[in-house]
């Protein structure tokens, strides 16, 4: 098998390093010389992390084919800088059963741009009423520990408790997506100022915090993992910053357009900024951030949700929720996170690779750049500086809240166990 050798690469963003790849392994990290490899990737300073990982993607498939397919949804998660992503169940079929989740899982091993992890539904067609297969799911061949009704909140106290005890028995993790139907009913964007103003029904931060509140608390009492699905408030924040103090077994995730975006842009009336659950005040951007350097967020995920052409060029009630992300992430983070000196490329590594490897249990994935370790490898330009151009995604759907806005970051390199997925920006 062939040797990849990166040279002078900021590992971590550190000091420059060589990496000698070797099959599907991490060879060495230092200095090697030249001769040991058969190809040399120049990195003139780049910055190498380990392959990112999305705990929270929608890749449409099966059903809704015309948005997203396993392929497009993986070649756009490479494109991004990411080796593995879990994908969402909210699939027609949902992916409630055994079947299904196998059928997600075996479309991304033969796809090979990333690795699939699918996310089986809580209750059967997210209906909320009945728990869906889990144990079956978690047997099955894709192995799934992480459960969500994703798109609807499991709302039902006893269901959720339900659902926490079962997959305590494996290690499981039940992701919450954390909103009150009753409080949101013809809610079309943040409940504020805004919303008063421009006379759209209001989606208020207590329809998120007091699901968030009863969820870690059912978590305490059955001794079992919660995760809170895109946090969106400065409120949700301190009630996981208490349940963490407390011993709580709960970790939560915060989407890059949470962290840079408000519903100021909702002025627009541009569907594109149109999104469950919707973008917040000015005030909540700051205590995201300042949440996801202090560790009270565990990780970045990016809620990846395309729509067609036509489910997002229509007027504001009538549109769908959702944006792309997969492949704007790292820059977003880079922008919000890293030039604002919040966090380090290593305290990124952590937020993106690291913990929600950890959290969904992905095996070979998120572990350090060091000899030994699966050569699943992100090199980063965090020199270049752009406009976001959709027309060149991979991605199926266009629905970028970003087009034409100058992002920094460029991910020039991505290796899936050795194997190169992005070669100089291009999908191999």
């Amino acid at each position: 098998m062939s040797k990849i050798l990166i040279r002078g690469a900021k590992v971590l963003g550190g000091e420059p390093q060589d990496v000698l790849i070797d099959g599907e392994t991490i060879a060495e990290v230092g200095v090697i010389p030249q001769a040991e490899a058969n190809q040399v990737v120049e990195a003139d300073g780049k910055v190498l992390l380990p392959g990112l990982v999305d705990l929270h993607t929608h890749l449409r498939e099966p059903g809704r084919e015309d948005s997203e397919t396993v392929l497009t949804g993986t070649r756009a998660a490479a494109s991004g800088g990411y080796t593995a992503v879990f994908a969402m169940a909210n699939t027609f079929p949902v992916a409630d059963t055994a079947g299904v989740v196998e059928q997600v899982y075996r479309l991304g091993q033969e796809h090979g741009y990333c690795d699939v992890q699918p996310i089986g539904a809580v209750t059967v067609g997210l209906e909320g009423k009945k728990l869906a297969e889990l144990g079956a799911m978690h047997e099955s061949a894709a192995g799934v520990t992480v459960f969500s009704d994703d798109g609807k909140c499991v709302d039902d106290a006893v269901i959720m408790r339900r659902a926490l005890e079962y997959v305590k028995a494996f290690g499981g993790v039940v992701a919450q997506h954390a909103q009150e139907p009753r409080l949101t009913e013809g809610a079309q964007m943040n409940e504020g100022v805004v919303s008063a103003e421009l006379g759209l029904g209001g989606w208020p931060a207590v329809a998120e915090e007091s699901v968030i509140a009863r969820d870690v608390l059912l978590a305490e009492h059955v001794g079992s993992r919660v995760h809170i699905c895109h946090l969106s408030t400065a409120g949700s924040v301190e009630i996981v910053r208490w349940a963490k103090s407390r011993g709580i077994d709960v970790t939560a995730e915060v989407t890059p357009h949470h962290l840079l975006l408000t519903d100021e842009l909702v002025r627009s009336y541009n569907p594109v900024y149109k999104v469950n659950p919707p973008l917040r005040t000015e005030r909540d951007v700051v205590a995201l951030r300042e949440a996801l350097a202090d560790g009270t967020i565990d990780i970045v995920a990016t809620d990846h949700a395309p729509h067609p052409h036509e489910d997002k060029d229509c007027e504001w009630a009538a549109a769908a929720m959702g944006m792309v992300g997969l492949e704007t992430a790292l820059s977003v983070v880079q922008e919000t996170m890293v030039d604002t000196g919040l966090l380090t490329w290593a305290g990124v590594a952590d937020r993106m690779s690291f913990a929600p490897a950890r959290i969904g249990r992905a095996a070979g994935h998120g572990r350090p750049v060091s000899a030994g370790e699966p050569a699943n490898l992100v090199l980063v330009d965090t020199e270049y500086r752009g406009p976001v151009d959709p027309a060149g995604f991979a991605s199926r759907s266009r629905n970028t809240p970003y087009e034409g806005r100058e992002l920094p970051g460029r991910v020039t390199h991505t290796w899936l166990r050795g194997k190169a997925t992005l070669v100089d920006g291009k999908l191999t």
